[in-house]
Order: C-alpha cells, then structure tokens, then sequence
C-alpha cells in the first residue's frame, strides 16, 4: 500500500511540475491575486486523478488483493477463536 501511495504521489508531483509550467508559461491562465499556487495544485489534482487511475491499476490491484488477503486472514482467526471458546464452553457444560 505504501509503494502505490508513494507512486500516486509521484504522478501528482510531476502533474504539479506540468502544470506550473503550463501556467508560468501562459498557457493556462493565472488564479486571481494570490492564489496561484492554489490554482495550480487544484488543476493538478484534477489532472492526476484519472492519470493514476489508468496508469497504476496493476499496483492498485495487487494492493487491494494485500488488504482481502489480510483481512481473510483476520476473519479467520477471529472464527478459530470463536468456535476454540464454544468447545472449552460445550466441554466445562458437559463436564458438570
């Protein structure tokens, strides 16, 4: 999860670089006032978002079958202890 969080991070940095240079450039328009940086991390935001989504699908997938696999893994301790404390409690009833 670590590895996908830090690639998504990556696409949005260099969407950040893209995009300042655009609006340095003139390009694409200024924000009004002071809020140029504002502006040009929002756009980047909205540019990235669907770029990650088309380009890190694969390490996205392989990260979500990590988090079923782990919780799978929980469930089924969680069943183990579950039915280890009905057989102690079944065997205490049938021992009185």
């Amino acid at each position: 999860m670590l590895r996908y969080t830090l690639m998504r991070l990556g696409v949005f940095a260099g969407c950040f670089l893209v995009v300042w240079g655009l609006v340095y450039s003139g390009i694409v328009p200024r924000g009004l006032g002071g809020s140029n940086l504002l502006w040009v991390a929002l756009l980047s935001l909205v540019v990235s978002a669907p770029l990650s989504f088309v380009l890190l699908r694969k390490e996205r997938d392989r990260a979500s079958e990590k988090v079923v696999a782990k919780v799978d893994n929980v469930k089924a301790s969680l069943e183990r202890n579950r039915t280890q404390e009905d057989g102690a409690d079944d065997a205490t009833r049938t021992a009185q």
